[in-house]
């Protein structure tokens, strides 16, 4: 988890995992370039329509509400660490 949290571009992935992170990072950072080229490169890893739909309901969620944290001013809880952090033991 380490390795994709610093940058899944350089992590060991399948090939569905390696599609569906670079479907993440293009919904986060340039949605309004999206279309159907980006549904058909998960079709052609072996997605079907179910799955495209949620995957891509559940980055946009996590876009949405951390977008509203982060336009709030939410400070994250004392015991959350970010990636990285981690003791040998977790």
């Amino acid at each position: 988890m380490d390795s994709i949290a610093r940058d899944w571009r350089e992590a060991e992935l399948n090939e569905i995992d390696r599609a569906l992170c670079a479907h993440a990072d293009q919904l986060t950072r340039a949605p309004q370039e999206m279309g159907p080229q980006h549904v058909e490169t998960l079709r052609a890893v072996g997605l079907n329509d179910r799955a495209i739909h949620d995957a891509t309901q559940i980055i946009a969620f996590f876009n949405y509400i951390n977008r509203v944290a982060d336009a709030l001013g939410v400070v994250p809880e004392a015991f959350t660490r970010r990636w990285g952090e981690c003791d040998e033991q977790n």
